[in-house]
Parts: C-alpha cells; structure tokens; sequence
C-alpha cells in the first residue's frame, strides 16, 4: 500500500526532483518562541551605539533559528526521509512573543546509502545543483544584529561632517556586514562541505524605534568532488542562482565569493535628503548627483579590488542598495559573486531542464497579514 503524503512541493519540483531519485514526503515543521521582552532591555543601550554588532540580540536570534530549524529536521528524520527541501526561516510577531519557524518539504528515496541532509533550495534548484555537481549536506545560515548607530551614536556627529565618504562607518558597516558571510562559511566547514551555494541576504528592521536591524544569510553547505581540496578550509560561495550556477558550470566555472561593497556617504546637511530638496529648486541637484556617482562607484571598486585579490576573473549578478539611515547619511551597499575558470568542471547534463527553470505560479495571495510576517 502506498502512504498519501502532503508535500509542499510543485509538479514541476516533484519532475525535478525524480530524475535524481529523489521522490515527495511530507511537510515538516519546527519552531521556537521566543518572548519580545528580551529586546526592551537593549533600548537604552543602543541608542548610544556608535553602530556595530549587538552580539547579545545576534546570539538570541542564532539560537531562536537554530531551535526551530533542529526540530524539523528531528521531525523529518522521525518518519524516515532523507532530506529536506526548500528551508524557510520566518520570524513571525505574536504580539508580544516572536515565533522562529523552519518550514521544509521532506524528501526519500530508494537509495540507502543518501546521507540525511537539508537544503534553502527549491526542488528545481535542488536539481540544477545535484546536477551541477554540487551535492546538498546542509540548511546553513549566517547572522548579524547590528545597531544602525542612531542618537548620540553615529548620527549625533554628522553636525560636524562634510559631503563625501564618513571612512570610519564604512569600517563599521563593513565589518559587520561580512560577519553574516564569515558565519555562514564557516557552519558550511561543519558539514565538511567545500562550497555554500545559493545564498540568500535579507536585512530585517526588529524595532524600527531602536535602530536595530539583523542581516541575514541562507544558503546551502555542499561539496562538490570537482574542486581541488583546498576549498574545503576555504568553501567558496556566491548569490547566484542555481540556473546560473548550471549555466556558468558548463561553461567550466565556479563561484570563488560573494563579494559585499560597503560605502557610508554624508550629505553634509543635517535633515537628510527630504530636509536638503525642501530648499531647492527644480531642476537637478548636481552636487547630490555627483556623491551618490562617487559612492556607488566606491562600493564597486571595493568589489572589484577584493575579487582581483583572490584571483578571480570576473564578477557578476553584480546588484547595489541604497539606505537612508537618518540626518544626512547614506549606505551604498553592492552584492556579487567573484567566478573563476577551472580545469574539469562541468555539468552531468548538457541542458537544463526545461521543468528546472519553470515559474511556479502563486495561486494563494494573504494580503491579511503584511506588516506582521517577516519571510527571511
């Protein structure tokens, strides 16, 4: 008799998924609620940050995500599967309690000899990746609460600046922007995996009130027996898709790193943007034309500089953000993957599945909810 499963998987990602022996099972759940009171003792403090990790609220949020995510896992385990699809990671707001959510499609197979493992991706990346040579061993993420330097911190000073580059954020920031990749990479040297791919950045605001966000990477932890052994101390990683992960494997290349370029930029007027336009006139502002130039442009040489550093040859899905963050001051941050030619490297496949790039369309829309769910 055949078991009913209820996965959370598509038709297409159920195609996908049976042409690497990998077959549907059930949705599996894990959680961990956390009281939101734990914040309110940082409100004082944080306020007088110069901006930087809260490494008290990131400990918190590491040990909120991890709780959830290892009862899924057990919860999967338990009815005898052998992996998970499609992780999420959600903090959702129950009034005065935050519930930390892992969600997972289980997977089985006929296949025995499968170590258990856990994947961010989606049936069809799954797919792609396994094909690509990039074979799943784990769920990976990596996080960072940071204060964005509000009241007598970082924004108290800008009185004294002028237009241009503040260097001493842009330390600030850039250390702690990589702390998200930097931990990430190395719960990846847990799994003895040699690469983290499809990394996923979001950046949360926790209290608007209290300037703390949390940025937050989730990818998977891989090992891909093409690579020489030296990225098993060193795994690459990178944002790219798992499609363009196949395509840049046929043309024989991998991702060597996700590169972050960070920029603090003042305007040199207090009130930021809005207070500055309010006594113009219309027509172009040439000078804040020319500083937001300079700082995009800084953030990418700083990309351009670290990639050429590590030997790579090109950097690509190159994307940049902008954020205000209050009195005159501007993050420019830019996101991309260093890649590199290597001898060897190639796919099982000489096309992609037309199922594996198929858009799975969202027929259920829960507008009811926003401003009280975070999907991360």
């Amino acid at each position: 008799m055949v078991l009913m499963v209820t996965s959370g998987l598509s038709a297409n990602e159920i195609y996908c998924l049976s042409k690497k022996g990998l077959y549907p099972s059930d949705i599996c759940i894990g959680n961990s609620v956390y009281s939101l009171g734990f914040l309110g003792g940082f409100t004082s403090n944080v306020r007088m940050f110069l901006g930087g990790e809260v490494s008290q609220l990131t400990t918190i949020f590491q040990e909120g995500r991890r709780l959830g995510f290892e009862r899924m896992v057990n919860e999967s385990k338990k009815n005898n599967n052998i992996g998970i699809t499609g992780v999420t990671n959600e903090l959702i707001f129950h009034l005065e309690n935050i519930e930390f959510l892992s969600v997972g499609s289980s997977v089985r197979s006929d296949n025995t000899n499968i170590e258990f493992f856990s994947t961010s991706s989606s049936g069809q990346e799954l797919y792609s990746q396994i094909d690509s040579n990039y074979v799943p061993k784990s769920f990976v993420f990596g996080n960072v609460a940071y204060s964005i330097g509000v009241g007598k911190g970082l924004v108290g000073n800008l009185k004294s600046f002028v237009r241009g580059e503040v260097k001493e954020y842009t330390e600030v920031f850039t250390k702690t922007r990589n702390l998200a990749l930097e931990r990430i990479v190395n719960e990846a040297k847990q799994f003895n995996a040699n690469s983290v791919v499809g990394i996923n950045t979001s950046i949360l605001s926790l209290e608007n009130n209290i300037g703390i966000q949390e940025m937050l990477m989730v990818g998977t932890a891989s090992y891909n027996s093409y690579l020489p052994q030296e990225f098993i101390n060193n795994p690459i990683s990178g944002n790219l898709s798992s499609e363009e992960i196949w395509n840049i494997t046929n043309m024989g290349y991998i991702p060597l790193k996700l590169m972050l370029g960070t920029s603090i930029y003042s305007l040199g007027i207090r009130g930021g943007i809005t207070s500055a336009l309010k006594s113009l006139v219309k027509g172009e502002i040439s000078e804040l034309t020319t500083l937001i130039y300079d700082a995009r442009e800084s953030s990418l040489q700083k990309i351009r500089d670290e990639a050429s550093s590590i030997g790579a040859d090109d950097v690509i899905n190159v994307k940049t953000y902008i954020y205000d963050l209050g009195s005159g001051l501007l993050e420019f941050l830019a996101i991309g993957t260093a890649i590199k030619k290597y001898q060897g490297v190639k796919t099982f496949s000489d096309t992609l599945l037309t199922q594996a790039v198929t858009y799975n369309r969202n027929t259920f829309i829960d507008n009811t909810r926003l401003g009280f769910q975070f999907r991360v």
